[in-house]
């Protein structure tokens, strides 16, 4: 505003400057700023619980310490895992641990999971196992203690492995959820394996075109 008055003060009616060579005049006090796209600002993670539970809380304060602390990329995991909600902290069954655990190299080690341990029927005999989880069911805990086995919780891990050295990070599949089976290409389309929301399975119920032999083709 300051330059468009002093140029204004400046040229007269008697000496008026062109159009184009005010505007060059002018723009030459102004600097153009930068539009920047806040479209990526918000950072949709967590950085806490949305559990009010205090002995998780307590777990949290103690790894965002081991985390910072130690470096280790193992503590990082926990504590990332702790800020989860249930739906990516899915059960894993003493079979799967089993499984994991035959493998090369794994013997005598601990294994640590962010979630509940559950039984599994089919499976008859269970090996000596230690195990660190949130929650362990009854029945997977008597049948694994009488195993001669350890469950401990992530406080005492804390204390034998700080660092994560000993120990075996597993998870349940976060897609063996029923609803899981919903997603996808829409179903009856080509390609599509999708789980369609029926109201009811049976003969009555979406068996038309497509669905028998009577009714134009059988897929």
């Amino acid at each position: 505003l300051l330059a468009l008055l002093v140029l204004y003060s400046y040229n007269t009616n008697a000496n008026l400057l062109k159009r184009e060579d005010f505007h060059d005049q002018f723009f030459r006090f102004v600097k153009m700023g930068i539009d920047i796209n806040h479209k990526y600002d918000r950072k949709v993670k967590r950085t806490k619980p949305k559990s009010e539970d205090v002995y998780l809380a307590l777990l949290v304060k103690l790894y965002r310490f081991l985390a910072r602390r130690t470096q280790a990329k193992f503590n990082r995991i926990i504590l990332k895992r702790l800020f989860m909600s249930k739906i990516n902290r899915p059960p894993i069954s003493i079979a799967r641990i089993v499984r994991f655990m035959k493998k090369p190299g794994r013997e005598g080690r601990i294994s640590v999971i962010v979630g509940t341990v559950t039984d599994d029927q089919r499976i008859w005999e269970i090996p000596k196992l230690t195990i660190c989880a949130l929650r362990v069911t009854e029945r997977a805990r008597s049948r694994i203690l009488k195993a001669g086995g350890e469950i401990i919780t992530f406080d005492e891990l804390a204390l034998r492995s700080p660092t994560g050295k000993g120990t075996v990070l597993m998870q349940g599949r976060r897609n063996a959820r029923e609803a899981v089976r919903h997603f996808g290409l829409a179903p009856g389309v080509p390609h599509s394996h999708t789980k369609p929301y029926v109201r009811s399975k049976g003969r009555k119920f979406e068996r038309a075109r497509g669905r028998r032999r009577s009714c134009g083709y059988k897929k």
